[in-house]
């Protein structure tokens, strides 16, 4: 088996400078950095990741905890560009991803901090969970380095998309297009999602106020993210009131399918008859016609700056600052709202 030892004798330089290349140091030249590297690629060069965890004392294993209340798992949308970015992100300074099985799923009865603990986990990454769930917050109390991820628990470093902002600009839009009749379909206000709904909620009825927009309580309707079927049976409720809406924003642009499949039944035209947005910015909005206006989330910030801060947390703990991160999102604009004169 290749050692360090083999490469430095190859590359004419120290052990301690193979070794600071192969971990991706930045206090040696890239092109000695690089040439150690190749050699050790060529020679096959595998770490032992075992006495690499015995003398640092870390395994650069990070564990993932991400249960999906919707079960659409890696295929939501959102969280698997955010995790993806994650994981990019954490590979390239030479940590592995671990996903820690939900414990509906576990044959045996080790709790979330229990499994960590099996599995070395130097830190963990914590999405989409219930954080009132006593195994999370078991987790959270722990002394296992933690960042949460679109939730803010108190004492641990958060990375957050601006859901204020977010549905700020998008409400701003609607009222700019002289929409005075505006309905909400919002996603779930309980669970994993909860705090983003309720920021969603609050920076809507904020922003209508200050444009003069008055909001019927039948306007406001809630469906888990992500489910259109539920957004479809809303749609046709909304349309069939005395007073329709004009226009109609959805808690995310999966769900606003739901809305637009209704709406074509109805025989009624979008934008011309009723306007709909969405939210998240997703893959999909790129193909819908006509092309939906949404928010969309900066997906690869968000994984990245979670990775970036998780990893700093580990390898520095005493100078990584607790704090919130909020990442901004971007309005974009298709062809799904009309201008109301």
């Amino acid at each position: 088996m290749t050692s360090m030892k083999d490469i430095s004798k190859v590359c004419g330089v120290s052990v301690a400078t193979v070794s600071k290349a192969l971990n991706n140091h930045s206090d040696i030249g890239e092109e000695t950095k690089r040439n150690i590297q190749r050699v050790a690629r060529e020679m096959g060069y595998s770490p032992n990741m075992a006495a690499r965890a015995l003398k640092t004392n870390k395994t650069h294993e990070i564990g993932v905890l991400f249960v999906d209340d919707e079960r659409s798992g890696l295929k939501h949308d959102y969280f698997a560009s955010v995790l993806d970015s994650f994981k990019r992100a954490a590979e390239k300074c030479g940590y592995d991803i671990t996903f820690i099985n939900s414990s509906k799923n576990r044959s045996n009865s080790m709790s979330y901090l229990e499994h960590s603990r099996y599995r070395g986990f130097d830190g963990v990454a914590i999405a989409c969970v219930d954080f009132n769930e006593p195994e999370v917050v078991e987790l959270l109390q722990s002394d296992i380095p933690v960042v949460t991820i679109d939730y803010v628990y108190n004492g641990h470093i958060a990375v957050v998309s601006d859901n204020v902002g977010g549905m700020r600009d998008l409400t701003e839009y609607v009222c700019r297009k002289g929409h005075k009749r505006i309905a909400y379909i919002h996603g779930a206000s309980t669970g994993s999602s909860s705090t983003v709904t309720t920021n969603r909620v609050s920076s809507f009825y904020r922003t209508a106020e200050e444009y003069g927009v008055e909001v019927p309580d039948e306007y406001i309707r809630e469906a888990p993210y992500r489910d259109a079927e539920k957004t479809y049976r809303i749609t046709k409720e909304l349309l069939e009131l005395p007073e329709p809406p004009t226009c109609i924003i959805y808690p995310d642009d999966f769900s606003a399918l739901g809305g637009v499949n209704a709406i074509r039944e109805m025989r009624l035209r979008i934008p011309e008859d009723v306007s709909v947005v969405g939210y998240d910015g997703i893959q999909i909005v790129k193909h819908m016609d006509p092309r939906l206006t949404t928010l969309q989330q900066d997906t690869e910030q968000m994984g990245a700056a979670a990775a970036r801060q998780l990893i700093s947390l580990i390898e520095r703990p005493k100078s990584t600052i607790i704090e919130q991160i909020t990442i901004p999102g971007k309005l974009i604009e298709g062809m799904s709202v009309s201008t109301v004169s």
